[in-house]
């Protein structure tokens, strides 16, 4: 079986066969299958009417377990964004319904996030679509492929971690 990879890494190696062109073979492959995912995640999300970064949030507070709650320094770091960010994004988030902020009882000063009901429902229902769309991408791989692509990609990851 050929791809359009295959096609640009021959095109690459008649112009510069002076060079090692196996991480294109890779990573080539890795980006456009980012692409497909991108837009299937949006998709998913657009379904549940939320979007990428909402879910982001969300599916950290989801992730928590009952009663489903972060502070805000936990959302941080499980979501990856600054501080301003993720108090616009809260902001956004408690306007729609799907979080709600309250007094944390450890710290005076602090808050907690909680999911509501209606934020619950929305993850939840964009994180079934997403796993029926990832479902398909990974349709045509064996269970024993899938979990070698995951080992090999765990190890490509781990310097970043």
């Amino acid at each position: 079986m050929r791809d359009e990879v295959d096609e640009l890494v021959e095109a690459w190696t008649r112009e510069r066969s002076d060079l090692d062109l196996a991480p294109v073979a890779v990573f080539s492959r890795i980006s456009r299958l980012a692409r497909h995912l991108d837009l299937a995640r949006r998709a998913a999300f657009t379904q549940h009417g939320i979007e990428s970064w909402e879910f982001d949030v969300l599916a950290a507070l989801r992730r928590a377990g009952v009663p489903y709650e972060l502070s805000p320094g936990r959302l941080l770091r499980e979501t990856l964004v600054t501080s301003g960010t993720m108090t616009n994004r809260v902001d956004r988030l408690a306007a729609r319904g799907f979080v709600e902020r309250y007094p944390d009882p450890e710290d005076r000063r602090g808050v907690i996030v909680r999911l509501t009901a209606e934020g619950k429902t929305a993850v939840d229902g964009a994180f079934e679509a997403l796993l029926e769309a990832e479902k398909t991408f990974l349709a045509g791989l064996p269970t024993k492929d899938r979990t070698k692509l995951a080992a090999l990609l765990r190890t490509l990851l781990a310097p970043f971690s």
